[in-house]
């Protein structure tokens, strides 16, 4: 078992006073920042804590290696995704919350799409996928949330609707950040063609 393997990818500890918090902020921009210019293997913890202007001591208080800062991003990142996304709840219809949550989507993978990329593959490891696995149960129990609407038809099976609307969405808007898209309302338009047929919404054509 290799040393990387062996390292924890929980914090050591979490910051409790706004500095602390501060300190945490600036290690995973700069670690973001790295990933976006030198890429996945230009990423260590010396050059993040050289970046983030802080001491290597000082990073590894709460970082314990390379793949906890990866981790850490991955649920910075998804943090600001699902926040935008529970705007969701408040839409007055089921169609209006699921274009709600494309938008959102739409919006993380292309905001930076660089990082994103990186991101997403990352996220592919097992290791990883495990510590964001709550995330995924967070955002079926949203879009289970959406598909209750009584606007919307009903579905055979809301739980595997869910996940496979998760999937459509990420396979979508993933692709389309690898392709280098800038057109998030292109996107967005070909997103919820994809889900309103798989969905079983009609759309009313005017005339």
């Amino acid at each position: 078992m290799t040393a990387r393997k062996r390292q924890s990818l929980k914090p050591r500890k979490i910051p409790q006073q706004s500095r602390a918090g501060q300190t945490v902020a600036a290690i995973l921009e700069a670690a973001a920042r790295i990933l976006e210019t030198k890429g996945i293997k230009g990423l260590n913890t010396n050059s993040v804590a050289q970046r983030a202007g802080v001491s290597i001591g000082s990073l590894y208080q709460y970082f314990p290696g390379k793949d906890a800062l990866i981790v850490a991003l991955c649920q910075r990142e998804r943090a600001v995704f699902f926040a935008e996304a529970e705007g969701a709840l408040s839409e007055p219809s089921g169609k209006r919350a699921l274009q709600h949550l494309i938008a959102a989507s739409v919006h993380q993978q292309l905001r930076r799409p660089t990082l994103a990329r990186l991101l997403d593959a990352e996220e592919s490891r097992p290791a990883i996928a495990k510590e964001l696995a709550p995330f995924i149960v967070a955002m079926s129990e949203l879009i289970g949330q959406i598909l209750a609407h009584e606007d919307m038809p009903p579905q055979p099976n809301i739980e595997i609707a869910a996940d496979d609307i998760i999937a459509i969405v990420r396979a979508m808007v993933d692709a389309a950040g690898y392709r280098g898209e800038v057109d998030r309302a292109a996107l967005e338009c070909r997103v919820s063609r994809t889900l309103f047929g798989y969905l079983g919404i009609v759309e009313r054509r005017p005339g």
